[in-house]
């Protein structure tokens, strides 16, 4: 098809934001160095403004060459449920009861495996966690692993090494830990209902598959660090807030059930989300601050990346089209680290008459490459947002997390294609 203008000004803007996800230590630098106007540089630094900021210039754009009226209806077309809902489910996860909770049920898992130091907590957190994003959905598996992560690992002086390859493993294993249900994960759900992929068929066909990735992974990882994480000797950084009331826990975890049941519902959520901030103000004293700023500055991303997103499918559906069941799988991975892997996979489903192993080879392909970047899948942007202040200038280099996300990668695809 001929792309219209404003397309081609959105495939332009869309590019010029993923060089910038490459480029934010370049801004950090120009904070240090142009003092004057710090201030709008950090914010260029930070690579969760990246896409609703080139967002906004494309409605800017739109508007100039189409008219106020049309960039409008553009922004009321696009469906942002998603980032509403990551950020309500950030905030909720990162509360002290839920974290409390899944924190005392990893040590009670890691006790069991009988490794020195911190080697058993951190192998749990990064096997046990994602899997679990399958039943509470991927952004509060996310959540919850990098608070815990930024609590026992990352803020205990450790080399950027372990924090590189921790990212890259939780970032891939995150991505293919929501596929064992057909509800937690957004490229899953994006085809689910339509090509009838029910728990059994998930379960089957992906879910055991992933299983046993996300455990070489995170065993992989504790083996390569062995040393350092042994070192590192468990410690409860939560015991000197004293114990959460039972009754408040069962009210969190009530609270993120109905969300995570809701969770495309958005009156649902939100509603049961500005209940849920009145309770945390009433017992303010069993909570820590909520991370309200991390949570909106996730949502703003992903509200940009819908609507620079929108602009993409005229070329990214017939480049997908264009490929072979046997090379869909590859090309999936790859382009998921440009995109995001659900625009993917919803593209594939506005195709008829796709073959199955054609749409098996797209989802697991568009799953297995959602650790590479920050923007190859949708929870990924909430972990950078709590683990970036534990990097050099707090920011995570893109490149750095592509080469520690490429190990993982390579072990998921193995087991999606010859398991």
């Amino acid at each position: 098809m001929t792309p219209t203008a404003i397309q081609l000004i959105g495939a332009v803007l869309f590019a010029v934001a993923i060089l910038h996800t490459f480029s934010t230590k370049f801004f950090e630098h120009l904070a240090h160095t142009r003092p004057a106007h710090a201030g709008i540089w950090r914010l260029l630094g930070k690579v969760e403004v990246v896409f609703g900021f080139w967002a906004m210039v494309l409605i800017v754009m739109m508007a100039a060459t189409d008219g106020a009226t049309v960039a409008m209806q553009y922004l009321q077309s696009r469906n942002f449920t998603e980032p509403m809902f990551i950020f309500a489910i950030m905030v909720i996860a990162g509360t002290r009861p839920i974290l409390q909770t899944a924190m005392a049920g990893v040590r009670l898992i890691a006790r069991t495996i009988p490794l020195p130091g911190s080697m058993g907590f951190y192998f749990t957190v990064l096997a046990l966690v994602p899997l679990l994003g399958s039943f509470i959905t991927e952004p509060a598996a996310i959540t919850l692993a990098a608070l815990i992560l930024a609590d026992r690992v990352f803020a205990r002086g450790v080399s950027s090494r372990l924090k590189y390859a921790t990212l890259g493993v939780l970032f891939v294993n995150i991505s293919i830990g929501g596929t064992l249900t057909p509800f937690a994960a957004l490229p899953v759900l994006m085809v689910a209902g339509k090509w009838n992929w029910d728990i059994a068929f998930m379960m089957l066909t992906f879910g055991w598959k992933a299983a046993i990735a996300v455990g070489v992974n995170a065993l992989g990882a504790t083996f390569l660090f062995r040393k350092e994480l042994g070192q590192l000797l468990p410690v409860d950084n939560g015991a000197h807030r004293g114990p959460v009331p039972p009754a408040l826990i069962l009210i969190h975890l009530v609270f993120l059930a109905g969300v995570v049941v809701f969770a495309h519902h958005a009156v649902m959520f939100m509603g049961l989300f500005l209940c849920f901030l009145g309770v945390t103000e009433a017992y303010s004293r069993h909570q820590d601050p909520l991370i309200l700023r991390e949570g909106l500055l996730v949502a703003f991303f992903l509200a940009g990346l819908v609507v620079l997103g929108g602009q993409q499918q005229w070329w990214l559906q017939p480049a997908l089209m264009s490929m072979s069941s046997d090379t869909v799988f590859f090309g999936a991975a790859i382009l998921t680290a440009f995109t995001d892997n659900a625009i993917l996979t919803y593209l594939g489903s506005l195709v008829e008459g796709l073959s199955d192993d054609f749409k098996y080879a797209l989802v697991a392909g568009a799953v297995t490459g959602g650790g590479l970047t920050i923007i190859a899948n949708a929870p990924n942007p909430a972990g950078i947002a709590i683990l970036r202040g534990y990097f050099d200038d707090e920011a995570v280099h893109p490149m750095g997390l592509l080469l520690a996300a490429l190990p993982p990668t390579i072990i998921v695809a193995l087991a999606f294609r010859y398991l």
